[in-house]
């Protein structure tokens, strides 16, 4: 773990990879301070926000051990419906080995943990446990994506909450509202829910 100050009330910790940051993330949910106001994950470092009083904060951050488990796992996981009918679903299945049958199964059958939030209000990055979907970006990107559109980069899944430009390979669409400013919070998928996609 590395440490280091961002600004006067806030500190950024860097750990190794993103499954550390996840069990390092869940564990100061669990455990929280009154002097620490926010945490905010990413893939690789929290970001904690304070009160301005940061050697008891250090000091917590510095404590904290990992949680044994990245996912609330006494919470049942949100279900998105998902249309299979994404563009690049059969790209997909040849850079897996798979079949389009066996990605959709695959894509189904496990929970998928919400690791950290970016790129567009409402985006967050899907980390699952079967690595048979670990697949590349698209070599070129597309410089529109449909809102809804489900995709795999690596080794996370998303849904594009809105249209933008993107190089993730779609696989379906779903009508899920990842943002909705009237909702609180108005994200549904933030750090640490867990989801598992339903085949409509």
């Amino acid at each position: 773990m590395i440490v280091h100050d961002s600004g006067d009330r806030a500190i950024l910790v860097e750990y190794s990879d993103l499954a550390e940051t996840m069990s390092f993330y869940r564990a100061m949910v669990d455990a929280p301070i009154d002097e620490a106001l926010d945490l905010v994950p990413a893939a690789r470092t929290i970001l904690v926000r304070h009160t301005g009083d940061r050697d008891p904060v250090l000091a917590w951050v510095r404590s904290i051990q990992p949680a044994s488990t990245v996912s609330a796992a006494d919470a049942d996981p949100q279900v998105i419906p998902v249309n299979y009918t994404g563009e690049d679903l059969r790209d997909v299945a040849d850079s897996a080995g798979l079949t389009v049958a066996e990605v959709i199964s695959a894509h189904t059958e496990q929970t998928w943990t919400v690791a950290f939030g970016g790129f567009a209000p409402g985006f967050g990055y899907l980390v699952g446990t079967d690595d048979r979907l670990h697949v590349p970006r698209r070599k070129r990107p597309r410089t529109t994506v449909p809102a809804g559109s489900v995709g795999l980069a690596g080794e996370f899944s998303g849904i594009y909450p809105r249209s933008s430009p993107g190089g993730w390979q779609l696989i379906g669409t779903t009508d899920a509202v990842l943002w909705d400013a009237r909702r609180n919070p108005p994200a549904l998928l933030t750090p640490g829910t867990t989801i598992r996609f339903e085949r409509r």
